[in-house]
């Protein structure tokens, strides 16, 4: 694996994106896994899925600097956490890179996604109508995606299943750049209020992330 990014966003909160270039071998050879892990790798597809369920588990061990056993199970809602760290934590993964955001204090959550023209056919099916009015060209699928993946990263920030991205979620107008910050909405039964949520493109994929507070 080799880093291709990495960010401090203040003292607290980080994320870094790893290329994966190795083979399963070589990524499992890195960890350390109990029973529960071994069984859930062994239920995977082999190839991609396997590949960045072990890459993000590598970049975990990277990026606590740690030689130690790391137990990060999935809760009810499938939302991965660390049990034997106090390090709150956010996976992605795309294609051919794996990502993790980690901070030492509230919730965060991250998305990455590689920019394809198929989310025009989409779009509707996330966006709001008048979220849709304030897309326009040139920059429209990239827009998309900086939009898809706000949503993304406040629902894994969030953590609950049942949360509509159509729905609960309203991302406020604002005008696009290749690096940017917007604001969403979250109007959910168990929780109200106004993310802060960064975008990036990423070579050529789209970033968001967002963290509490």
């Amino acid at each position: 694996m080799a880093l291709a990014y990495l960010r401090e966003l203040d003292n607290n909160v980080r994320f870094a994106i790893w290329r994966i270039e190795e083979p399963a071998e070589d990524l499992l050879s890195r960890l350390r896994l109990n029973d529960r892990e071994m069984a859930v790798l062994s239920r995977l597809n082999k190839g991609k899925r396997t590949l960045h369920w072990l890459a993000t588990r590598v970049l975990l061990r990277e990026m606590l600097d740690t030689l130690g056993f790391i137990d990060c199970p999935s809760d009810k809602n499938g939302k991965p956490y660390l049990a034997n760290f106090p390090q709150r934590i956010s996976l992605t993964h795309s294609f051919d890179y794996a990502a993790v955001m980690m901070s030492d204090n509230g919730e965060v959550g991250i998305d990455l996604e590689l920019v394809k023209p198929k989310i025009l056919r989409i779009a509707d099916k996330f966006m709001k109508d008048e979220e849709l009015k304030s897309i326009g060209d040139p920059n429209k699928i990239e827009q998309l995606y900086a939009c898809w993946c706000a949503k993304e990263a406040v629902y894994k920030l969030q953590g609950n299943k049942g949360v509509s991205f159509k729905d609960n979620m309203t991302i406020l107008p604002f005008d696009f750049q290749d690096q940017g910050v917007l604001f969403l909405d979250l109007d959910a039964p168990h929780r109200k209020e106004q993310f802060k949520v960064y975008y990036e493109k990423f070579q050529e994929y789209m970033l968001g992330y967002v963290m509490e507070g």
